[in-house]
C-alpha cells in the first residue's frame, strides 16, 4: 500500500466571470520533494497555488492535506513566501522574524531561522534597507518560523540578480535537505530543473505534462539538440529528413544520431560555422508544450 501523499489536488476548477482559470486539474505531491508548477502567463498556476494555500476557494474540486480538507492543521504546518509581502515599518530583521514567530504556538527559535537563512550579519538592520536578495532571504525566514512541513515559494527569485538568485537556490537546497516538501512556481526553467524533483506544466488551465524533469525530456526529445542561425539554414534544407523546430532567430534539430545528422547537413551544404550542439533542457520542453507566442 502506497504512502498517503502530503497534498492531493482533485478535479480542481476555478471560474471567473470572463474566464476559466483552472479547468479540472488533478495531481498529488509526495512528502519530502520539491514540486514545481510551471506555465506561461495566464496558464492558471498562480490560481492553482492560491487554492492549495487556502487563499482562494475553488468553484469545484478540492485540496486535501495529509488526507484531510485544508484546515487548522494545514495552517499550522504550512509556510508561504508570497510574490509580494508588506512588512511593518521601522523593524529590524530580527524583530520582523520575532513578530511572525509569535503568531505560532510551535516553531523554530528566531536565532535558528536567522542562521538557516544566512541573516546573521543583517539581523540588526532596518528591514527597509535590505537589497532585493537580502529581503527575499528575510521573507524566506518568515515563511520558516513555524518549521513548516510544506513550504510554498511563489516565484521567489523574480527580479534578483544572478548571484542573489544562485544564493537563494542554495538556501532552498538546504531546506530540501531537511526533508521539507516544497511547492515552487517559477518562470526560470533553470531554477525548476535544478531544484524540482517533479514538475507539472500548465497551459490554459490544464496540466499538459507532469513528471520528473529528466524523464519528461527523454520522452519528448532525442539525445541532443543542434542549433543553427536561421540565416545559415537555406529554405531548400527544410526538405531534409530531419526533426526541425523553428525558434525566432534560429532553427533547432533534435536527433539521436549526431554523426548522421552532421553528414546530412554537410551533404546539403548547410554552413556549420555557427552550429551549436547541446542537450535539450526544460526551456525547450516548456516551449514545445505551451508554444512560443507572446501571452498577455
Amino acid at each position: 500500500m502506497s504512502a498517503l501523499p502530503l497534498l492531493e489536488v482533485s478535479s480542481l476548477v476555478k471560474h471567473y466571470p470572463a474566464a476559466v482559470a483552472v479547468d479540472g486539474v488533478s495531481f498529488h505531491v509526495p512528502e519530502g520533494i520539491c514540486f514545481g508548477l510551471l506555465g506561461p502567463n495566464g496558464a492558471g498556476k498562480t490560481t492553482t497555488v492560491e487554492i492549495m494555500e487556502g487563499i482562494l476557494t475553488p468553484t469545484s474540486g478540492e485540496v486535501r492535506y495529509r488526507g484531510e480538507p485544508l484546515g487548522p492543521r494545514f495552517r499550522e504546518e504550512a509556510g508561504i513566501l508570497f510574490q509580494k509581502t508588506a512588512l511593518q515599518d521601522f523593524l529590524t530583521v530580527r524583530q520582523c522574524i520575532a513578530l511572525f514567530r509569535g503568531l505560532y504556538t510551535r516553531g523554530l527559535e528566531v536565532e535558528e531561522v536567522i542562521r538557516i537563512c544566512a541573516l546573521e550579519t543583517l539581523a540588526g538592520r532596518d528591514a527597509r534597507k535590505l537589497s532585493g536578495g537580502q529581503q527575499q532571504r528575510l521573507l524566506l525566514a518568515i515563511a520558516l518560523v513555524n518549521d513548516p512541513a510544506v513550504l510554498f515559494l511563489d516565484e521567489p527569485t523574480t527580479g534578483l540578480d544572478p548571484q542573489a538568485r544562485r544564493n537563494f537556490w542554495q538556501l532552498v537546497e538546504s531546506i530540501k535537505a531537511r526533508r521539507k516538501t516544497i511547492i515552487l512556481t517559477t518562470h526560470y526553467m533553470e531554477e525548476a530543473e535544478l531544484l524540482c524533483d517533479e514538475i507539472a506544466i500548465m497551459d490554459r488551465g490544464r496540466i499538459v505534462a507532469q513528471g520528473a524533469p529528466r524523464r519528461l525530456l527523454r520522452e519528448h526529445f532525442a539525445d541532443v539538440l543542434l542549433e543553427l542561425p536561421r540565416q545559415d539554414f537555406p529554405p531548400a534544407a527544410r526538405s531534409l529528413p530531419l526533426r526541425l523546430m523553428d525558434a525566432s532567430d534560429r532553427v533547432e534539430i533534435t536527433t539521436d544520431d549526431l554523426e548522421g545528422t552532421l553528414r546530412t547537413l554537410l551533404a546539403a551544404q548547410v554552413p556549420l560555422t555557427n552550429l551549436r550542439i547541446r542537450p535539450p533542457n526544460l526551456e525547450d520542453l516548456f516551449l514545445e508544450l505551451t508554444g512560443k507566442e507572446l501571452r498577455p
